[in-house]
């Protein structure tokens, strides 16, 4: 199985689910990907743009991450290098720091 034979469709079902049994922030979040692999990357930005406004989400890093890939995706290119390299200033791992400034990088090289 590769990652192109994923059933996002029915991941972003399931999410749908869960949003509405267990409703959080982070579900939200995760459900704004699975929607983005499934119908595109502008269905997605919608509901993360919406997160944008949650006090709980304010400094997880994985917000402006997920906003990062998703304008990426949509050769937003500078707005996606700012939304990385906010998410490179929140996380604590220098790991994901250093993955999440590449990022950015690229995307000054993609203008």
């Amino acid at each position: 199985m590769t990652p192109g034979d994923t059933n996002w469709v029915r991941i972003a079902a399931l999410y749908e689910a869960l949003s509405r049994v267990m409703p959080s922030p982070v579900v939200e979040l995760n459900r704004a990907v699975a929607i983005s692999m499934a119908f595109g990357p502008a269905y997605g930005l919608q509901i993360v743009d919406e997160l944008n406004q949650e006090a709980l989400l304010s400094t997880y890093h994985l917000l402006p991450s997920v906003r990062g890939d998703l304008l990426y995706k949509l050769n937003r290119f500078e707005e996606a290098r700012l939304e990385f390299e906010r998410a490179a200033s929140l996380t604590r791992n220098s790991r994901e720091r250093d993955l999440l400034l590449a990022r950015a990088s690229e995307c000054t090289n993609e203008k």
